[in-house]
């Protein structure tokens, strides 16, 4: 399942909330996974089990409580998983093996669609409670949202390395190109901001370094801080003091010493000179 950057990160999310079903629901036991193309889950995280009957599981959409759950997008729960009437029974053996017996179930959902089931179960036959479930779903939202951010994050790194790919391969950009091109790096950089996986972050920092291109070989090593290139890239898209601030998370009266120390290192004396000059630096696109 794990075969590339974005589905590992997807994972350790999922792996993640784990410790947080059990915590916040009581129950002795925590497990779920990832929905794929056509509906199929495969049962990739434990807490709490003793065997590894479920390991591995692969559930199919409308069958059992969690298939049942990726039809519907719906919560549901049983009392006596091999003994419930309203579910499918393919699944009894493993989860016999593993000795569960009461179980509920939530969906991990991005607008219409389920990324990801997340269950809750004992090995006694007793109802879990509405309180546990609401607290399930809870930590169903949450996983939900961050991998619904991850997600839109790899989304636009991929746009934007696509529009590096098709500039580095353009001779004469046109004026429009060239204002798209600066508002996808402005973007990026304050992305950046938002990134805690290492993986995505030098991503988009290929990226960035992609966008601006070649630096003038004459002008020597590049003297501005990563802080300094953001606060210029938001300038140089039009945005002032306050908006930079805001994109950025920093205080206004932090982007102007960030943009005093870039003027100063550049040898300019104003915001668009500025601009300007890491321009033809190659420090910005």
């Amino acid at each position: 399942m794990l075969v590339n950057v974005g589905e590992t990160a997807d994972a350790e999310v999922l792996h993640a909330a784990m410790g947080r079903l059990r915590r916040v629901t009581g129950l002795p036991v925590a497990f779920g996974g990832a929905v794929a193309a056509g509906g199929t889950m495969r049962l990739t995280d434990f807490a709490g089990t003793v065997t590894t009957a479920l390991n591995g599981l692969v559930i199919t959409a409308g069958n059992g409580l969690g298939g049942w759950v990726v039809a519907t997008a719906r919560p549901g729960r049983v009392e006596d998983y091999a003994a419930d009437p309203r579910i499918t029974h393919e699944y009894d053996k493993p989860v016999t093996a593993e000795g569960l017996r009461a179980i509920a179930a939530v969906p991990v959902a991005m607008g219409n669609s389920v990324l990801a089931v997340l269950y809750a179960g004992t090995r006694e036959p007793l109802s879990v409670g509405g309180r546990a479930l609401d607290a399930m779903s809870q930590v169903a939202l949450r996983v939900g949202t961050e991998l619904t951010v991850r997600r839109e994050v790899r989304r636009r790194i991929a746009e934007l390395e696509t529009e590096a790919i098709t500039r580095a391969a353009r001779s004469r950009p046109t004026a429009p190109e060239w204002e798209d091109v600066r508002r996808a790096h402005a973007d990026l950089r304050s992305i950046a901001q938002e990134i805690t996986d290492p993986a995505l972050r030098s991503r988009l920092q290929d990226v960035c370094a992609r966008l601006t291109g070649p630096a003038d070989a004459a002008a020597g090593p590049n003297p501005l801080s990563p802080r300094e290139l953001d606060v210029l890239a938001m300038v140089a898209v039009g945005c002032g003091n306050a908006e930079t601030a805001r994109r950025l998370g920093i205080l206004p009266e932090t982007v102007k010493s960030y943009l005093r120390n870039a003027m100063r290192k550049l040898g300019t004396h104003g915001r668009m000179e500025s601009v300007v000059t890491a321009r033809r630096l190659g420090y910005l696109p």
